[in-house]
């Protein structure tokens, strides 16, 4: 009897709840509950962390050099692709970079931009396949706290975003993510096709300065509403885990930096190459050790 209460009670806060909910995402794909993607990441987090690796210790690793460049170009070609719908449906087309509110209209813009949330939050499914490969390939020392973390987080928290806020001013750092997306998925990809590209790889030097200028620029754009007078967004409660998301891997980002860019410039030069490799390969999205070359 006492656990049926509990069960009941626990119903009539959770209706309450998805009362705010926006009723056109509903009934898409994963959006009904938030049941479904907490089994998907569930079963990922076990995988990756526990079953895969032990699936594969007695195993030889898996040679995905093909399948690495299909997939890596593919996120890239994904992620361009929302690019310009982010830009169409809102960033490009009347957003003015400051207390953008949510549209929650059947307009086809409106519509449009929801739908662009929705397939972000579906790349972050894709996006686990990082991970999926480091344990095939038998690569376990990628498969950090802070890389898995990152993997199960995001989904689960757009999940919210989708449900209650698909649009607006919290999309900002969804665009921008998306951008970086092409070029480090481009130098993935490029990565895995082989030692004869290297002499194009030039620039990923780079890749951890353009990680941190995206959590400055999440950082900053998110942090404008509190200090806008008057910005009615309708769920400010995404306003600050946005703004607690960048600042989390800003700080993070800028010990990468110092270990690699400061610290690393004390070793000799052999050792230098070295921590460069580690610090700049795929730190990404708070993958550290993200290393992809073979």
């Amino acid at each position: 009897m006492e656990f049926g209460s509990i069960k009941s009670t626990v119903g009539l806060i959770y209706d309450e709840f998805m009362q705010n909910a926006d009723t056109r995402t509903g009934n898409w794909l994963l959006m009904s509950s938030p049941i479904p993607q907490t089994i998907i990441i569930t079963a990922y987090i076990y995988f990756v962390t526990s079953l895969g690796p032990r699936i594969m210790e007695n195993r030889k690793a898996f040679d995905l050099k093909g399948v690495l460049v299909v997939y890596n170009f593919s996120v890239v070609a994904l992620s361009l692709y929302m690019c310009y719908e982010f830009v169409m449906s809102g960033w490009g087309t009347g957003y003015s970079f400051r207390c953008d509110l949510v549209d929650y209209s059947d307009s086809p813009q409106g519509l449009r931009m929801a739908a662009t949330c929705w397939l972000y939050y579906f790349s972050k499914f894709i996006e686990m396949l990082d991970t999926i490969f480091f344990v095939l390939r038998k690569k376990n020392s990628q498969v950090t706290f802070l890389h898995v973390y990152h993997h199960s987080i995001m989904p689960f928290t757009w999940w919210f975003g989708v449900r209650f806020s698909a649009g607006g001013l919290g999309t900002f750092h969804a665009l921008l993510n998306c951008v970086v997306h092409v070029i480090m998925y481009t130098y993935y990809g490029l990565t895995a096709m082989g030692p004869k590209y290297q002499k194009y790889l030039w620039w990923k030097k780079y890749l951890t300065t353009i990680q941190l200028i995206q959590f400055v620029m999440v950082t900053s754009h998110i942090s404008q509403y509190f200090f806008i007078k008057d910005c009615p967004y309708q769920f400010p409660i995404f306003v600050y885990i946005i703004g607690l998301y960048g600042l989390i891997f800003l700080f993070l980002f800028l010990n990468f930096w110092y270990h690699a860019y400061t610290k690393g410039k004390r070793l000799p030069k052999v050792l230098q190459a070295q921590t460069w490799s580690h610090h700049t390969n795929g730190v990404m999205n708070g993958n550290a050790n993200h290393d992809k070359d073979e």
